[in-house]
């Protein structure tokens, strides 16, 4: 489990590990927290024998700007077929990562760019198919248009181990292009 990190504004900035987690709390960082408290880290016994120990919650507030203000959410090959669902967009069949395929739908032959835009998942069979032509060129229609996440879609996209109190906070600000299963 990871702890989500927020800008003073709410906007997400990080997944932290425990122990980057703990030095933001220790250093009295954390302007506010959300969640319950899922982690009590424990420490060593002062000379009075008590053990000292940190509560983490699940989502903190720290300062700090927002990362996404400018730059595209990187684009890979896990991030895009969570956004898709793993579904193949033109068959509409569900498919394990390993049988799904990054599609162009404008072709890079006929120069389309490697963005988010411009990218679906496919099943091998399907891409195999379609090849360097469009969707219209090869008479196969897209399920759904692609889109760049924003970036609490990109928070979800970028961890598989999400807990109910996170998922609800970043579900709460995706936006309404397309429905999202989590």
């Amino acid at each position: 489990m990871k702890i989500l990190r927020l800008d003073c504004s709410g906007h997400p900035v990080s997944w932290l590990n425990f122990e980057d987690a703990v030095t933001l709390v220790a250093k009295s960082q954390v302007l506010w927290s959300l969640g319950e408290t899922q982690v009590t880290l424990k420490g060593g016994r002062n000379r009075l024998g008590v053990i000292s120990s940190i509560d983490l919650p699940t989502i903190i507030a720290s300062e700090g700007k927002q990362r996404f203000e400018c730059e595209s959410p990187t684009l890979s090959n896990r991030a895009l077929f969570r956004r898709d669902q793993n579904l193949c967009l033109y068959c509409g069949n569900t498919f394990l990562d390993s049988f799904l395929t990054r599609d162009h739908v404008t072709p890079q032959c006929y120069r389309g760019p490697d963005i988010w835009e411009n990218v679906v998942s496919a099943c091998q069979r399907c891409n195999h198919h379609k090849g360097g032509r469009t969707p219209e060129e090869a008479s196969m229609p897209l399920l759904a248009i692609p889109f760049v996440p924003n970036p609490f879609e990109f928070m979800f996209l970028s961890n598989r181990a999400i807990i109910s109190d996170q998922m609800d906070y970043l579900k709460g600000r995706f936006s309404n292009r397309r429905v999202w299963a989590a």
